[in-house]
């Protein structure tokens, strides 16, 4: 009888220590269930206004021609549909080169799970005794 107490203890130990550590796990994972939904909706937002923008911008852009060329109708339209064609021509340009630099940039995507697992490791890392 007496050789059953330390084994169950040890048993119950090891439950204890595997119910806390499936406890950590399951909120690391909800966590990281969250991060993704809030990336999620970012993004859709983002495209949403950018769609929004883009289309504006292509109205605008094309009512700002018409006048334009129609400015000049008599004498210099010709020139005004080349210079209108390089400005938007210099515009996509820059545009491009805005969007590639903004897509080089790193994500901050899982940074808490990733934190609040490097916070889980210092504290499970063994400690040298004194």
């Amino acid at each position: 009888m007496a050789e059953a107490t330390p084994q169950s203890g040890l048993l119950e130990q090891l439950r204890q220590r595997l119910d806390a550590g499936l406890s950590l796990l399951q909120v690391r994972l909800a966590l990281l269930g969250t991060e993704l939904e809030i990336e999620k909706q970012r993004l859709l937002a983002g495209f949403f206004w950018g769609v929004a923008a883009l289309i504006s911008l292509t109205l605008a852009l094309v009512m700002f021609s018409g006048f334009v060329i129609l400015l000049l109708w008599d004498g210099y339209r010709l020139a005004a549909m080349g210079v209108l064609a390089v400005v938007f021509l210099l515009a996509a340009v820059g545009l491009q080169r805005v969007a590639r630099l903004k897509l080089q940039v790193g994500s901050n995507l899982f940074r808490a799970s990733l934190s609040e697992l490097e916070r889980d490791r210092a504290a499970l890392a063994p400690t040298a005794p004194p």
